[in-house]
């Protein structure tokens, strides 16, 4: 020991020694201990609260004062898992009661074999949430309108008198506002908290807008916000998408374009294009000869490495006449160039005239005199 310490590292080891041996104890001396009659009020607590219990299943989600009492849960439990719920929040798995603060481990060891969570508030698998809650609420409650009334204005007050949940009430509402307008029996079964067993069970009563089958296709290049927010699956969001990504374009050509504006998904796309057509005539096309590189770099289809290409070789050829040149010399794929091709236009320049007598063996002044014979 003598070469492990010092002779001060020695005699500080000998006087913390003692002090933590007293500290060790206090500690014991100290520990509060229940007293007697503490321990037997416990002791006959429990026992009286065993006896008048009645345990049964219950959903911790619905079951009122009373039946929480029955089940052997003092006013103040009771009342603590009632201000739990009422601040919103909502038992998933049988372990969420225990986080109720006026719940002790204790108890719920009691009445966690009796605990049954309903199939409202049950924890799904992410996957199944659609499938889940389109059985959930038929099976928790019956849907039972009273008359008939119009699916596309009745509030969520309304819907919870008919039967459904307040969850799924809202959830209605909220689709309602995300497509537009419910406009047929499809359209209710879309939403996931109604499904076909409950618009089947609805047909007779829900009252659709009238007179949309039989309205006329809105044509997309001339629409404005207002009449696109009259399509059915186009919500405020895509609205400013759609007439951002047109403006880019500079039209639409085709009604299958709109699949690539941001925010149309693929079941919102085959409900849109039933109700739209496009009017090719009122494309903005660009002048690709003569055309300000800012206005070339807006458009959608010329991404960066092709503008570059193209205001490179521009710059040495002085133009195009076709889109089968720009192919060609490399500057477009194939592909590219038949989405291209209708926003394009190919105003002649002299350099280009000059060109293309040239690749025909002409001079340029027999190639200008063989147009105005041909124009002529």
């Amino acid at each position: 020991m003598k070469g492990w310490f010092t002779v001060r590292e020695r005699l500080a080891l000998l006087a913390f020694l003692p002090l933590a041996g007293l500290f060790a104890l206090l500690c014991l001396l100290l520990e509060p201990r229940p007293r007697p009659e503490e321990a037997a009020a416990l002791q006959r607590d429990l026992e009286s609260r065993a006896d008048s219990a009645s345990l049964f299943p219950f959903d911790p989600n619905t079951a009122d004062y009373a039946a929480l009492r029955r089940l052997g849960l003092t006013a103040r439990e009771a009342a603590g898992l009632l201000r739990y719920r009422a601040a919103g929040k909502r038992f998933r798995i049988p372990e969420d009661v225990a986080t109720c603060y006026e719940i002790g481990d204790s108890l719920y060891a009691v009445l966690a074999p009796y605990i049954r969570i309903g199939s409202e508030y049950a924890f799904a698998p992410r996957g199944n949430r659609g499938r889940f809650a389109e059985h959930a609420g038929a099976r928790r409650r019956e849907i039972r309108p009273f008359e008939p009334f119009g699916i596309d204005t009745v509030g969520a007050d309304y819907l919870v008198r008919i039967g459904f949940t307040e969850r799924q009430a809202r959830a209605v509402v909220r689709y309602r506002l995300a497509v537009g307008s419910i406009r047929d029996l499809r359209m209710l079964a879309a939403c996931f908290v109604v499904g076909d067993s409950v618009a089947e069970l609805l047909a007779p009563y829900a009252l659709f807008p009238a007179g949309e089958s039989g309205e006329e296709l809105l044509e997309l290049n001339g629409a404005d916000s207002a009449a696109l927010r009259g399509v059915i699956g186009i919500g405020e969001k895509t609205v400013a998408a759609i007439l951002d990504y047109r403006r880019r374009l500079g039209g639409f050509h085709s009604v299958a374009q709109l699949s690539e504006v941001r925010g149309v998904t693929e079941s919102n796309f085959e409900r849109i294009v039933q109700q739209i057509y496009c009017d090719s005539c009122k494309i903005q096309k660009i002048d690709i000869n003569f055309a300000s590189p800012d206005k070339l770099r807006g458009h959608p289809y010329l991404p960066p490495a092709t503008l570059r290409k193209l205001l490179s070789k521009r710059q040495l050829k002085g133009g195009w006449r076709t889109v089968e040149e720009l192919i060609d010399d490399h500057i477009i794929t194939r592909r590219e160039a038949l989405r291209l091709a209708p926003y394009l236009r190919f105003t002649e320049t002299t350099a280009t005239s000059d060109h293309y007598a040239a690749t025909r063996g002409e001079a340029p002044e027999a190639s200008e005199q063989n147009e105005t014979n041909e124009q002529n």
